[in-house]
């Protein structure tokens, strides 16, 4: 484990330390703005000087002739990391400073296409990146953009979703954000195997009715930007043919702390009856299929606790699918690991196994 976490640490520190301040004439300067650059997710390009990325699995993707590429950026924080993705295939690690600058994200590349993508591994509540634009470097040449894809899909979870601790490989849960990895969590998976362009939208510890942090998903989910309230995101940019919702969680064990200070606020001292959750979860569902009168909506638990066979939540989700009486709203429930810990890798692909399999026989898309 302590070797993987030094090559990490020396890729992170590598493409870290790669400011680029020389140029000449045969670099090229792409601005954020350059429409052959493709964004994936809920990026707020609103700023007249960067694209500015918050939540998890959001990406950056650009098509390329030239030995080297950079990329102009700045962090919020500093605490942030990216998958560097070089023609679909080699991935290195980014984590971009909070002083603007250029790093090197490939070099002595053969000659011909390649292609770059950018994807924000760790969530937002980390903070937000800057991005101004890419560098290409000797013989460089900007390429048009992929062809759009033919399918699109939308994920609402938590820490599950966002692949929280996922390559903590002790098993101890750490909530530092090097070990967070959206890219490899089962909805990412999901959506590279039936090349589907990607959106996410999660955080670790929230639910419908209560969440360890103020914010719940009902509050937060039609942000663009998720820090503020008065930010609202336009549905009508992305309207995709699956949505899966992987929520609950959560639920399950704050409704039973009422000494907790969420607890109080959302519920006094009285905890929700099942009809109250019932409803709130039957009220999200009614909010997306505004947004989204043609989706397929996939009502999901996995793979922690609350989705044990004997568990109620369970029975919740299938009631308020029932109740709505919509033939595009499936119940699917994603296997139960016992584990001591977040799903881990493996967990994470048992679970898009399963999801896979149940998009496959139950939606023509």
């Amino acid at each position: 484990m302590f070797e993987n976490m030094r090559r990490i640490y020396t890729l992170i520190f590598v493409l870290s330390i790669s400011l680029i301040s020389c140029s000449n004439e045969n670099d090229i300067f792409i601005p954020f703005s350059n429409h052959e650059i493709e964004y994936w997710g809920r990026i707020d390009n609103t700023n007249v000087e960067a694209a500015q990325l918050s939540w998890s699995g959001t990406s950056i993707k650009m098509n390329f002739e030239g030995e080297s590429i950079q990329a102009l950026m700045r962090d919020e924080t500093g605490d942030n990391y990216y998958n560097i993705i070089i023609d679909n295939d080699s991935i290195s690690i980014l984590r971009p400073d909070t002083t603007k600058q250029y790093y090197k994200l490939a070099s002595n590349l053969s000659k011909g296409k390649h292609s770059v993508e950018i994807f924000k591994r760790a969530e937002w509540d980390r903070g937000t990146s800057s991005f101004y634009g890419f560098k290409i470097n000797n013989d460089a040449k900007l390429l048009p953009r992929s062809a759009p894809k033919k399918r699109k899909i939308e994920f609402y979870g938590n820490s599950i979703t966002a692949g929280y601790a996922i390559e903590d490989f002790s098993g101890k849960d750490s909530p530092d954000s090097t070990y967070t990895n959206n890219y490899k969590s089962y909805a990412a998976i999901t959506a590279r195997h039936f090349d589907a362009e990607y959106q996410c939208i999660c955080k670790s510890g929230i639910g419908i009715t209560i969440s360890w942090d103020p914010l719940i998903m009902p509050e937060m989910y039609n942000r663009l930007i998720p820090t503020d309230s008065n930010s609202k995101w336009d549905f009508s940019l992305y309207q995709p043919n699956v949505v899966v919702i992987n929520l609950l969680q959560n639920d399950t064990w704050l409704v039973n702390l009422p000494e907790h200070e969420e607890f109080k606020k959302r519920f006094g001292t009285k905890a929700p009856d099942d009809a109250f959750i019932i409803n709130a979860y039957e009220q999200f569902l009614a909010s997306l299929r505004k947004e989204y009168p043609n989706a397929n909506i996939i009502c999901s638990l996995g793979s922690m606790d609350a989705a044990k066979e004997d568990s109620k939540w369970m029975e919740y989700i299938n009631l308020a699918v029932a109740n709505l009486s919509d033939e595009k709203v499936f119940a699917h429930f994603m296997p139960y690991i016992e584990a001591k810990a977040h799903p881990s890798i493996k967990d994470q692909q048992i679970m898009a196994i399963s999801l896979i399999e149940f998009i496959d026989k139950n939606i023509d898309w």
